[in-house]
């Protein structure tokens, strides 16, 4: 490098390697700035920028960016209902047992997380961004993908893909005896040396004993659910309120409580949710659904058009695809949730649903919006509905069966 020293700007937890890397950044001769999100997850964020100045950052932003994450990313995935290839989730407890497994909760705080740090690089002309993702998993595709998305003349510095770092750093011991040389304070130790994933959609954990299946987690590992076996005796009476595909208002209908904003609906739904041990999985042997997904699910079913749900569907996994793999900037994910905006504009109604060990029950719903016809289906009244009509639409598509009836024992006959 030359005397003049470069501005990087570092997306920073505080944990083990980032700090490391946030005064090896400054060993190779850059000025650091850093960057923490707060997407909800439990945190010391004073102590945080204390430690970051401590080692040596330039500058120090902590970004509280719950309300925009909830808005702009987390209620686009309950519209999508999204989840990736029918196992990764949103929620609130998750376990890993494989380190290479990151969830649909994790990557979609990716992209907000991502935004602002490129809105602080162009702010303080730094050229270069950073971040502490390993080589092997999916959050550098994330990050990048973002950064040059919104950034496209950036330059990235990705230590973990660098010779000179990860041969200097072959696993987490050589971070331990470089944070103690540099007097880096540490929040995990050896004993414990799961890292741990958290924002307002969930929290999970990964390495150390956990990347064998047949760990079972200690029980002190969950943060965010209370075990269903401990938790309350009676249910909590919920209902929900959808308009163009979100939640507008939640009721608890046992003590009277009630949130009408984004941000507080969430929160307060986790924090429900967290009490009766909804939302505690384990990746490889089970998972409960979300009660955001579960409520949506059921507004959706007796608001939207059976075709086109079909295709909302699709569209649903594709979403789920491209946060999954760092897309969320891209034309095609612009496009598909453009398209899920507009399968939500009539996906308005009340959920009423029980929270109890474990598990959502819905109760009723309803809906000003709602394709579901009483009258029509009722079977103690024909208005609107000529049964002999049944007889043509089951001729009609009975026609290849009976066709494929009849090859067949033409086909068994000439044997």
């Amino acid at each position: 490098m030359t005397d003049e020293k470069k501005t990087v700007v570092l997306a920073y937890s505080g944990g083990l390697d980032t700090s490391c890397i946030l005064v090896w950044l400054q060993e190779q001769g850059y000025d650091v700035v850093a960057y923490m999100a707060d997407v909800g997850q439990d945190e010391d964020f004073e102590e945080a920028r204390e430690k970051a100045i401590k080692l040596g950052a330039k500058k120090v932003f902590i970004e509280d960016l719950k309300e925009e994450f909830v808005k702009d990313f987390i209620f686009p995935a309950v519209k999508a209902n999204a989840i990736y290839e029918d196992r990764y989730l949103m929620g609130t407890d998750f376990l890993f047992l494989f380190n290479i497994v990151i969830m649909i909760s994790t990557a979609v705080a990716r992209p907000c997380i991502a935004r602002r740090q490129v809105q602080i690089a162009l702010q303080e002309s730094a050229e270069y961004l950073s971040h502490g993702a390993t080589g092997k998993g999916n959050d550098q595709v994330r990050f990048e993908m973002t950064y040059y998305a919104l950034y496209p003349e950036v330059k990235v510095i990705t230590p973990w893909r660098l010779p000179e770092f990860y041969n200097r750093f072959k696993g987490r011991t050589d971070l331990f005896e470089y944070a103690e040389k540099k007097g880096i304070p540490l929040p995990v130790t050896p004993k414990k040396p799961w890292s741990m994933d958290a924002n307002l959609m969930h929290i999970s954990y990964e390495a150390g004993i956990l990347e064998n299946p047949k760990t079972v987690a200690p029980d002190d590992i969950y943060c965010m659910t209370s075990d269903p076996k401990s938790s309350p005796n009676e249910p909590d009476k919920l209902v929900l309120e959808f308009k163009e595909g979100v939640p507008v208002m939640v009721h608890n209908l046992n003590d009277g409580t009630v949130h009408d904003k984004p941000l507080d609906i969430y929160t307060y739904l986790n924090k429900v949710g967290g009490r009766h041990g909804v939302g505690r999985i384990d990746i490889v042997e089970n998972r409960y659904v979300g009660m955001k997904s579960r409520a949506h699910l059921d507004v959706e079913t007796f608001t939207m058009d059976r075709e086109m749900r079909k295709i909302k569907q699709m569209l649903s996994g594709k979403f789920a695809e491209q946060v999954y793999y760092g897309y969320w900037y891209s034309p095609e994910a612009d496009y598909v949730r453009f398209c899920l905006d507009k399968s939500q504009e009539n996906v308005e109604g009340k959920v009423t649903l029980n929270l109890f060990k474990g598990n959502v029950y819905i109760i009723s719903r309803e809906s000003k919006a709602s394709l579901y016809n009483e009258e029509l289906v009722s079977m103690d009244t024909i208005t609107g509905y000529n049964p002999q009509d049944a007889a043509g639409f089951i001729r009609i598509n009975s026609l290849r069966l009976r066709e494929h009836s009849r090859l067949r024992k033409a086909l068994e006959k000439g044997k």
